[in-house]
């Protein structure tokens, strides 16, 4: 086949994003869902003033030329470029997903500030480099890399625009160019937001070409499938230019993935953030009261194992840090990731405790705590509830945050494992995911009567492990 099916894409890809070698390299196209100006619109006005109509180019590099070379100078080129990415921006769903992920490698050719907005507004950190001095440099505690190799609006001077630049891009700048070389070879790429008018991917791929050889390895681009719009004779005749790019686009190492419609982007980076939300296991609960059957010490010892057993199978454990639970979670943890994870804490333990009084007195302490709730189950894929209960006035009840988080997890489509068997709030979700458990919760259909019934501690968290990694094995296709 000349193209890669979808769900090809999403599996490659999400491993690469898992396994933390996933990159980005962005287009003119990206932006346009913002707001922006696509290539032609951008270079529009340049055309008019020189007399030539942008429906009827296709070099529209050389129209920016064309422009220079009758100015004189780069004022008014300048001045299009502040004025275009100086604008107020509309909600770009594929932005915000793409800076959600845990991706560290963002190229782009775009001037606008985009993504290195979409990454704080993640809570992430993004180190710009813009310059070659930039590249020198690093920022400390960065999330990720963002190369703006034609520049920045905020610096229309030394914008990519012109043929000049283009032309001389490899003797000017040479460090990004090695840069560019590291990452082709290490990471795997997606190209997103280029088309076959945007001309920064002509010049793009001759340089991987230049700098790569043979010595490739898979990117992906999208690409949508060209329609028969009635005229046969122009259908026939675009479908084999089509098939020429894709196949020519493989001598870059760069594979196609055909679409219908360019709005399947959204619901394929949906799948691949809920892909690699399965490595991430919320685990909620809470114990006030010990029982017969569940005492300290053995509550202590399923807790512990549990956790550590969970980072053993590479998976990433977010907590709350429920009563007399989240201590024996994060010992049984940081236990499997000193000894066998190479320390690396954040990859696998992230701990969130209640706040127990707001900052501000305007705070209300009953919304914050369901804020922290949704950030943290929405930040996973598999919530796991056990035990569940709390002392009110001397008396034992199901701890009603146990059940708020079940209510959340529903919203919010994770898949839900009650261990019903420890009892109390986990024992009410267990018995409402079992009512429901062929219409909502299918998956569980296997192991449902053992997760009501097993008390022993080695063979529940047995149970988990197996209900966990069959989950993440079965990866979410289209």
């Amino acid at each position: 086949m000349l193209s890669v099916s979808i769900n090809t894409f999403i599996k490659d890809y999400s491993k690469a994003i898992s396994e933390g070698y996933a990159a980005v390299f962005a287009g003119a196209g990206l932006s346009q869902s913002s707001g922006y100006l696509n290539w032609k619109e951008l270079i529009s006005p340049l055309a008019q003033r020189v007399g030539l109509d942008i429906q009827k180019e296709h070099d529209l590099i050389s129209i920016a030329q064309y422009f220079f070379n009758e100015e004189g100078n780069r004022n008014n080129i300048n001045q299009l470029i502040l004025n275009s990415f100086n604008m107020a921006t509309s909600e770009n769903a594929n932005l915000d997903m793409l800076t959600r992920l845990p991706i560290s490698t963002y190229w782009t050719t775009n001037y606008d500030e985009l993504i290195e907005d979409g990454l704080r507004k993640n809570f992430r950190k993004p180190d710009i480099k813009v310059t070659q001095k930039n590249l020198a440099t690093n920022l400390h505690d960065r999330d990720a890399v963002v190369y703006k190799m034609h520049g920045d609006v905020r610096n229309p001077d030394d914008a990519i625009l012109i043929k000049d630049d283009y032309e001389t891009y490899a003797q000017k700048h040479p460090l990004f160019t090695t840069a560019l070389q590291g990452d082709l070879i290490s990471k795997t790429f997606l190209f997103i937001g280029f088309s076959f008018e945007d001309p920064n991917l002509d010049y793009i791929l001759s340089r991987i070409r230049v700098l790569l050889g043979e010595d490739v390895r898979n990117h992906y681009c999208f690409l949508e499938e060209i329609k028969n719009n009635g005229d046969e004779v122009e259908y026939a005749y675009n479908k084999t230019k089509q098939e020429l790019r894709i196949k020519d686009l493989k001598r870059y190492g760069i594979q196609t993935v055909l679409l219908d419609d360019y709005s399947q982007i959204t619901v394929i980076l949906e799948n691949i953030e809920k892909n690699y939300k399965l490595n991430n296991i919320f685990v909620s609960g809470s114990i006030s009261k010990y029982d017969n059957v569940w005492t300290k010490e053995k509550v202590n010892y399923f807790t512990y194992n549990l956790s550590k057993a969970l980072v053993s199978c590479d998976f990433k454990i977010i907590s709350g840090v429920g009563s007399k639970i989240g201590d024996n979670i994060i010992n049984g943890a940081l236990d499997e990731i000193i000894n066998n994870k190479y320390r690396h804490i954040d990859e696998h333990l992230c701990l969130r405790p209640f706040p127990q009084f707001a900052s501000n007195v305007n705070d209300d302490l009953t919304k914050l705590w369901n804020n922290y709730r949704v950030n943290m189950i929405t930040e996973s894929g598999i919530v796991i509830f056990i035990f569940g209960n709390k002392n009110i006035d001397g008396k034992c009840v199901d701890a009603d945050g146990v059940i708020k988080e079940f209510g959340i997890a529903k919203i919010y489509n994770k898949y839900i494992i009650p261990v019903g068997s420890t009892g109390y709030a986990s024992e009410y979700i267990y018995s409402q995911v079992k009512k429901n458990i062929k219409s909502s919760y299918p998956y569980l259909e296997p192991y449902i009567e053992k997760l009501g019934i097993e008390q022993d501690s080695d063979n529940l968290i047995s149970l988990l492990i197996d209900i966990v990694t069959e989950l993440r094995k079965n990866i979410i296709l289209i």
